[in-house]
């Protein structure tokens, strides 16, 4: 019997990885917890950016992961590994025999996400293409700015690295497209919790406290809580 089910929990992350990997980008230390099915959700400590990603295995047995970077770290010692899903623990092994047993983490004890966020009605949307994303990230790194606003502009939307605590700081904008809604808005995020998997996204933005970020090329999202400063008037 034992056997019989260590075969059927029997899985291959190989396709799957990227996406996992994608929902630990913003912080190092991130719990996890996978509920049987093939969604997979992280939360940070803070509560303040969720993740989700829908991937193509299908997971029977619930198991949580106190430190998801260590567990990714793990499996990025073995080249296409299989994973066999036990009571306590995960065995993942190489087909040269090398294997790791990785023991889950008591659910009890992980932040984890407690059900699906539900968007508030939505004040702002636009489109983040992934050329974009990266020349905003790529310049907040050189410049060494923390904090991203999306802003109202001349009827326009406007993103603007800048440091929100240095009034002479330098900054650097990028118009993101009209302003549809006719709304004035500065909407602030620290640029630390938008280390996202590359790709295209719709963004939306509701005038309370929370952001989502969708991939254009489907199975993952980011929520992101908005910083206290920011401000809408619609």
């Amino acid at each position: 019997m034992e056997n019989r089910n260590r075969k059927k929990n029997k899985k291959s992350f190989d396709r799957d990885e990227p996406k996992i990997k994608s929902i630990n980008k913003s912080r190092k230390a991130k719990r996890h917890s996978s509920k049987p099915g093939n969604k997979l959700c992280t939360i940070t400590p803070a509560k303040n950016v969720m993740a989700e990603a829908e991937v193509e295995e299908d997971f029977e047995t619930e198991f949580g992961i106190w430190d998801l970077s260590k567990f990714l770290g793990t499996i990025s010692l073995f080249d296409d590994p299989d994973f066999e899903f036990s009571e306590k623990y995960v065995m993942i092994r190489s087909a040269t025999g090398s294997c790791v047993k990785y023991y889950y983490s008591e659910p009890s004890l992980l932040t984890v996400p407690t059900r699906r966020l539900d968007m508030p009605s939505v004040a702002v949307s636009f489109n983040l293409p992934h050329s974009v994303f990266h020349e905003i990230l790529r310049a907040a790194s050189v410049l060494q700015l923390p904090d991203l606003a999306i802003r109202s502009e001349g009827g326009n939307i406007v993103a603007a690295v800048l440091d929100k605590s240095e009034p002479t700081s330098n900054d650097y904008s990028i118009e993101l497209g009209l302003n549809e809604s006719g709304a004035e808005f500065d909407f602030h995020f620290k640029i630390e919790n938008l280390k996202f998997i590359p790709g295209d996204y719709q963004v939306d933005i509701t005038e309370k406290v929370v952001s989502q970020f969708t991939s254009k090329s489907g199975g993952v999202k980011y929520w992101v809580a908005l910083e206290a400063s920011s401000k809408y008037s619609g």
